[in-house]
């Protein structure tokens, strides 16, 4: 559909470019001067529950409410000629009630004065509410930790002990026997101080890192080991800047997310894709605040396997949650954990040959620096 479509027909659109808009499953508007809709989609007549005729007769400012942010949002695009997202805006309106919406405005160039509305329910309050549900998760995995340490970890200790005393004196058949008590008694051990990591509840190091620098030694590491024979490209753009945050443990959500990826794909033909892009047009409401946090600084980690099952990928990021046979669904949960201490949010798009692990995070900023030295 080109522009030309978009504005023929005195704001309209050809037959052919309706039937697309039509068939898009989000809300799509055509404002023009005065906040003129000149244009909408299906989906955008029954979000608005009013008919196309009646949208296009009368500006946008009658079906939402006074100093709705959609309206605002427009004035600033169409003021400063560059797309705007937001995420989690909550448009309210006599004729549906509220709704939570993610909204994407655009600017037409060979039309000015003229934008494009993108409205999309699947909104990203939502990510931020899982965001929160993994906090809460990673506390209860915590507390559970604490009692296995009391309760398991140190009774496997005496279990190791009596096991290798009896391995002095034991046959070569029940040695081995000794051997595997002693094996799984540390394989125990050893996932319960995994768990004990989501107690740690001290704040992160406000440094500022240099994001490019992490991702070169993730595949420093994946390439000279688990990756060696997979693919790595790279699609950078080069002048993002630092983001506040601890370098080791960027390293490591990114080293496992890598490391998953490289575990799912076909050898022979897999291929891995970082990026990273600057989005300003991102900002999230947080819960509990009024005030809305910019997340510009966008890494993504893209693999062609098989993808993840879609009744899974609701629940990707909670602890036991895996799709690998002899996983502890530990690891995922403290990627989500890790990224959300530093501020960010991270997100899953999965499709057969093409899974999407995306991370959002903060840009450094002076106050980082000021707090550090607080601290």
């Amino acid at each position: 559909m080109s522009v030309h479509e978009l504005n023929a027909n005195g704001g309209g659109v050809s037959p052919d470019a309706a039937q697309l808009l039509n068939a898009m499953p989000h809300p799509v508007i055509s404002v023009g001067d005065n906040l003129q809709a000149n244009f909408v989609n299906d989906a955008a007549e029954q979000f608005f529950d009013a008919s196309r005729a009646v949208l296009t007769r009368y500006p946008l400012s009658e079906f939402v409410s006074f100093g709705s942010p959609l309206l605002s949002l427009i004035g600033q695009v169409m003021e400063n000629k560059a797309s705007v997202n937001e995420y989690g805006v909550e448009l309210a309106s006599p004729r549906f009630g509220e709704r939570s919406v993610d909204i994407q405005v655009s600017p037409i160039v060979d039309a000015p004065g003229t934008v494009l509305v993108i409205l999309q329910e699947r909104t990203m309050a939502h990510k931020m509410d899982r965001q929160l549900t993994h906090r809460g998760a990673a506390r209860s995995v915590a507390g559970m930790a604490g009692v296995l340490a009391h309760e398991i970890k140190n009774p496997l200790s005496g279990i190791r002990g009596a096991a290798q005393l009896l391995e002095q004196a034991a046959s070569e058949d029940d040695r081995a026997l000794t051997r595997l008590i002693c094996d799984e008694t540390d394989r125990i051990c050893g996932l319960v101080d995994r768990m004990e990591v989501f107690s740690d509840e001290r704040p992160i190091p406000r440094v500022p890192t240099n994001i490019h620098v992490v991702l070169g030694r993730v595949k420093q590491l994946a390439t000279n080991g688990f990756a060696s024979s997979i693919k790595i490209t790279e699609e950078y753009d080069p002048s993002l800047p630092p983001v506040p945050g601890d370098q080791d443990q960027l390293i490591q959500v990114f080293l496992n997310l890598v490391k998953n990826a490289a575990e799912a794909i076909d050898k022979p033909e897999g291929e891995i894709t970082l990026t990273t892009a600057f989005r300003p047009g991102v900002r999230l409401s947080v819960p509990g605040s009024q005030e809305r946090v910019g997340l510009p600084i966008e890494i993504c980690i893209i693999d062609n396997g098989p993808g993840v099952p879609d009744d899974l990928l609701p629940y990707l990021f909670d602890p036991f949650v895996t799709t690998k046979a002899s996983g502890t669904g530990l690891g995922l949960a403290l990627v989500a954990k890790i990224i959300g201490d530093h501020g960010g949010i991270i997100e899953c798009d999965s499709q057969p040959r093409r899974t999407i692990f995306r991370v959002l995070l903060p840009m450094h900023s002076v106050d980082d620096a000021t707090q550090l030295r607080d601290n």
